[in-house]
């Protein structure tokens, strides 16, 4: 006796217990907004040392990303993107997290080929992506908007 598509759905979703959507949004803004506000946080401190505005742009980045890469070592990092869901895919931590984690994965079998290799295969698509729509963005500002 098959079962139908139909029918499995119906199976899977009587079995699945249900999202919390309101607590998961709540919580992925809430830790999102920290995340953000931490950023402020340390651009704010970066100028009240006497840093000049480039310095600032350059060392918000910079920190969070190693915050982000020192809790995903220690496996913090995940623990929070298990409450905060989408929250932690604030563009500076989520690719950064997402460069580590495979690394981490398989760092016994090499550094080159383990480490190195692996570092880049969830975050190599949007590196290459990215850097070819930059080009044809400059392309194009080239041409028609110089």
């Amino acid at each position: 006796m098959a079962i139908t598509g139909g029918e499995y759905g119906k199976m899977a979703k009587k079995a699945s217990p249900p999202t919390k959507k309101v607590k998961n949004g709540c919580l992925s803004f809430l830790i999102g907004g920290l995340i953000c506000a931490l950023g402020e946080g340390i651009g704010i401190v970066s100028e009240k040392i006497g840093m000049d505005a480039d310095d600032v742009k350059a060392i918000i980045p910079i920190t969070l990303i190693v915050i982000t890469t020192v809790l995903t070592a220690l496996g913090v990092f995940d623990k929070i993107a298990y409450y905060a869901g989408a929250g932690t895919i604030v563009p500076i931590t989520g690719f950064a997290n997402s460069i580590v984690s495979p690394a981490m994965e398989h760092q016994a079998e090499g550094r080159i080929l383990g480490t190195g290799a692996n570092m880049f295969k969830i975050a190599g698509p949007v590196i290459a992506y990215g850097s070819a729509a930059a080009v044809i963005y400059g392309v194009v500002y080239y041409i028609f908007l110089r």
